[in-house]
């Protein structure tokens, strides 16, 4: 007989054996005696793990549930305690406890960490919609700005007969640069007579254009690298969300929320302000690789992940990357591989460097260009064209263009896609590719549909990621809890949860899977 567990205590008796040290070292001391972080951390968790996320809903909870009444011992924080130590308290030791978890979760026996299912979700942010800052709008205004101060300040310069020394254009010049020539102009009125409208207008230039202008420089020093941010959480960016209840694609703030898990237990997770999952897998991988001392041995992702930068770095030492790029399955169509005229399946000559056309007509290289990504990435592409298209019978097939046809190709990618092509028919894959559906896309459902996790309550990366973080560990603690409600209480049936939980046949799992 199987004696069942509730989830409450599974919770207790993990947050009991995490290190709260770092936390600890965050109060000062002195003063009123506090809420013990540990009891705290256990309210929150538990609270996260039953879909309660407001801290009003909580301390309600805390007066009138048993088990939250269990947990705390009978104490009570307010809801402001409760967001303070939720906002504040965790900010820096957050991390290691979330690690700490995993590490626990590997140590007996649940996750391996040798491979990691990737995938990516967005998240609405607290901000409202209606919030935004948009990068686009913020250069055009400034531009604008800058050319009507010029004239502003050289038409004062020229009746003051003042030499204007700047020869550069507007968008070279500073705010403080611009702000020291109007100065030198006021001060230089102050001894002259010149007429009303010129004075008004550099009055106007020194209280509403600089001002205006530090503004501009600000928002875009907020953006960084992204095109736009919400005013009321700087850290959130505009992204086209999966729910769209008006059917209309608008933008909205939010986060894109990154996630590793192998057995549906969240091993990993980031926070990141670009919507494209591309730029964000490195970084991701490299998180991995800083929280655990080491890396995993197979990467699993989807096409969202491939580009040349990322094969660059997942084909490097002791990585085994399943990571699809975009055109993998349209490449298996009959329609696709029919097609001659595709640059994908025209004829090359790699030692006379050069591609055939189903006419036989040759495409010469011409000239070799670099590319840079988003991220700063440069790759090299190719330039291939063809002498002599005029008069072709099947011209309106192969080139659209007005001249003799030219492609570009990247040959460095295509070595990647080779290789990847290879291994994604391998038996290996097919188990991963079977897998990953149940896994990354799997979890997100029970936290966003199931778990009613659809924005975000903290404003700021920090405050998204400790939200996220406490979300992950609750998942984590609902799985052990269904694995010893179904498998029996304590860990002696533990290698019954491991054959169901874990087994694939491609993994070596170093740590050991006895329990003491």
């Amino acid at each position: 007989m199987c004696l069942v567990i509730h989830p409450v205590r599974v919770l207790n008796s993990i947050v009991d054996r995490l290190d709260v040290s770092q936390v600890l070292a965050s109060y000062k001391g002195g003063g009123n005696s506090c809420f013990h972080p540990r009891m705290m951390l256990k309210v929150l968790l538990y609270a996260y793990l039953n879909n309660i996320y407001s801290s009003r809903k909580i301390e309600r909870q805390l007066q009138e549930h048993i088990h939250y009444m269990w947990l705390s011992g009978g104490a009570r924080p307010d809801f402001r305690t409760i967001n303070y130590f939720r906002g504040k308290r965790l900010k820096d030791s957050f991390d290691a406890i979330f690690t700490r978890v995993v590490e626990l979760l590997h140590s007996e026996g649940f996750v391996s960490l040798e491979v990691q299912y990737i995938d990516g979700t967005k998240i609405e942010s607290v901000a409202n919609k209606y919030t935004f800052v948009w990068r686009g709008s913020i250069e055009t205004y400034d531009t604008r700005l800058r050319e009507k101060t010029r004239r502003i300040l050289s038409e004062a310069e020229e009746v003051l007969e003042m030499e204007s020394h700047e020869t550069r254009p507007d968008e070279e010049l500073s705010v403080e640069e611009f702000q020291a020539r109007t100065s030198r102009i006021k001060e230089k009125m102050n001894s002259t007579d010149v007429p009303k409208k010129i004075k008004k207008a550099v009055e106007k230039t020194a209280k509403e254009y600089i001002p205006k202008m530090l503004e501009y420089e600000r928002a875009l020093d907020i953006m960084g690298k992204r095109n736009s941010y919400s005013k009321t959480d700087e850290d959130a960016t505009f992204m086209r969300m999966k729910e769209d209840a008006m059917k209309n694609g608008q933008l909205k703030p939010g986060y894109n929320i990154q996630i590793a898990t192998e057995n549906q237990f969240i091993t990993n997770y980031a926070v990141y302000h670009r919507p494209t999952d591309t730029l964000t897998l490195i970084p991701f991988l490299e998180s991995f690789e800083k929280r655990y001392g080491r890396q995993s041995r197979v990467v699993v992702a989807d096409s969202g992940y491939g580009s040349e930068q990322n094969y660059e770095y997942l084909f490097g030492p002791n990585l085994i990357p399943y990571v699809k790029y975009n055109m993998f399955h349209q490449e298996q169509k009959r329609k696709y591989k029919k097609n001659a005229f595709l640059v994908q399946n025209l004829f090359y000559n790699p030692k006379g460097n050069y591609y055939v056309c189903p006419m036989g007509q040759y495409l010469f290289f011409i000239r070799e260009e670099k590319r840079k990504s988003d991220a700063g990435y440069i790759s090299q592409v190719s330039i291939y064209r063809a002498a002599k298209c005029l008069g072709c019978p099947v011209r309106g097939l192969c080139n659209k263009a007005m001249g003799n046809r030219q492609i570009e190709v990247n040959h460095t990618l295509n070595r990647y896609k080779e290789k990847i092509r290879y291994m994604l028919n391998s038996e290996e894959w097919i188990f991963h590719r079977k897998k990953r559906p149940v896994e990354p896309e799997a979890v997100f459902a029970d936290i966003k549909e199931a778990g009613k996790f659809r924005r975000f309550r903290l404003r700021g990366i920090n405050g998204v990621g400790i939200e996220f973080g406490l979300k992950a560990i609750a998942h984590n603690i609902k799985k052990i809890a269904a694995c010893r409600g179904k498998y029996g209480f304590g860990w002696d049936n533990l290698q019954k949860v491991i054959s169901n939980y874990a087994k694939n046949p491609f993994l070596k799992h170093e740590g050991s899977l006895r329990v003491a």
